[in-house]
């Protein structure tokens, strides 16, 4: 349910307003945009006289939602979330019209490799610099990742480039390693482990969530749920692929869930052509395709020697060919900026 509020409501009857409703037994959701303010009550409505509500002088109008994710719903927060991550001079906003470009290899394997690509992704134009130290596999032979020495290197190219570090977690208990990890990431995999969710809730770090191999829409939002109604509102959608019958692509890119989380939801939705396709060369056009389609940024694999890479070397673009598609993409958000104006 939501309850809007009529202008020139004062902080006084506002607060009297949340907290009458927290005595009903309901959370409060509050979003306070330019031009209204939205309250979500959030568990379990029902004892909430929708009736006396409605006709309170401070009130608009009222709003039962149907949907079960209430806070990463866009009729709880009509305005656009927007994501800091980092600080200082190196903070980096996504959300709102902030587009943001992420890029690194599947996995560090050397201070020599992520500090190097570090290096030639920030001269590109790439914002945050991804890498992962724990890294998933379907075979429990294939490289596993360098765990702690890989967040230490990251921490390392971050120190020589400045640029925020995104990494993957794949247990709660592994927290306290990642605690000066600017973006924690979520992977498929782990989309739906509920105690990592509900964990990541309590903390204060941004999440970048991606969407399971073969999960709806509605699980996706529902998983960003569960984080948020922890108290982590600094969530970031991720459309990573989903399986098919096909077998050209390692997966199929969803671009329609790009516009439709956006419909549905106000937090910010990115995509990893990289992971979605499988193949080096599908990553121009389909960075090309989210950008086009209003993702609000993009995540690539970028490693300097594809062809000995440890993991994921097939889906890896090099320097030079990121080069290229960061300036497409580029040119694509000045036509779109243009025809937004």
């Amino acid at each position: 349910m939501i309850a809007v509020l009529k202008n020139g409501v004062t902080e006084v009857q506002k607060n009297n307003l949340i907290a009458w409703l927290k005595n009903q037994g309901v959370g409060v959701h509050l979003s306070e945009g330019e031009y209204q303010t939205v309250i979500g009550l959030i568990g379990d409505t029902s004892r909430i006289d929708i009736d006396l509500l409605s006709g309170l002088d401070i009130i608009e109008h009222v709003t039962r939602i149907s949907e079960p994710f209430k806070c990463a719903n866009r009729r709880f927060h009509p305005q656009d979330t927007v994501v800091e991550i980092g600080s200082g001079e190196n903070k980096v906003l996504i959300g709102g019209g902030h587009f943001a470009v992420i890029a690194g290899p599947c996995s560090v394997e050397s201070e020599e490799q992520i500090v190097g690509i570090a290096r030639a992704v920030k001269a590109t134009g790439a914002t945050l610099l991804r890498g992962g130290a724990f890294k998933p596999r379907t075979s429990p032979y294939d490289f596993q990742g360098l765990r702690g020495e890989g967040l230490e290197l990251l921490r390392k190219a971050r120190e020589a480039t400045g640029l925020p570090i995104v990494t993957e977690i794949m247990s709660a208990s592994h927290l306290d390693m990642f605690e000066d990890v600017d973006l924690i990431q979520v992977g498929a995999r782990n989309m739906q482990n509920f105690e990592l969710l509900k964990e990541l809730g309590r903390s204060k770090h941004p999440i970048l969530l991606k969407r399971g191999l073969a999960s709806t829409l509605k699980e996706l939002l529902m998983s960003a749920e569960y984080i948020m109604s922890g108290g982590n509102e600094n969530v970031i959608l991720c459309e990573r692929g989903i399986r098919s019958y096909d077998t050209y692509t390692r997966n199929v890119l969803d671009l329609s869930a790009i516009p439709m989380l956006k419909e549905l939801s106000h937090l910010p939705v990115i995509v990893d052509p990289s992971h979605a396709t499988g193949k080096a060369r599908l990553v121009e056009p389909m960075s090309m395709a989210a950008t086009a389609a209003g993702a609000d940024g993009l995540i690539i694999e970028v490693h300097n020697d594809p062809e000995h890479a440890l993991c994921d070397g097939a889906q890896s673009i090099t320097p030079a060919q990121f080069d290229t598609v960061y300036g497409k993409v580029r040119s694509i958000r000045e036509i779109i900026g243009k025809q937004t104006r």
